[in-house]
């Protein structure tokens, strides 16, 4: 299976890399937690790449256990010293109204 370039998985899903990228500017984030849903894992590494190249100073790690929807936030050990986590999902966040 080939690997698919950022371009092809935005038109998949919308990710919002340019709202998680001012997030991470905003919040001075340094190291990020990238949650992603099982069936997403597969272009986690693509994703990292563009935040990287986005997001010059800051570290990225993926989070590999499963996630069944946005409550379902990892216990994060404090010795990681994460300053963001960002959930990316399958569908289009609503906010309530």
């Amino acid at each position: 299976m080939q690997k698919k370039t950022i371009e092809e998985i935005e038109k998949e899903y919308d990710l919002e890399l340019n709202s998680v990228v001012s997030n991470i500017k905003k919040q001075k984030a340094r190291r990020v937690l990238l949650q992603f849903p099982d069936g997403m894992k597969p272009y986690s590494t693509v994703i990292v790449s563009e935040l990287e190249k986005r997001c010059k100073n800051t570290e990225f790690l993926i989070w590999l256990g499963s996630c069944f929807g946005a409550c379902d936030t990892p216990n994060i050990p404090e010795k990681l010293k994460i300053d963001l986590l960002v959930q990316f999902g399958h569908s289009k966040f609503i906010k309530a109204q």
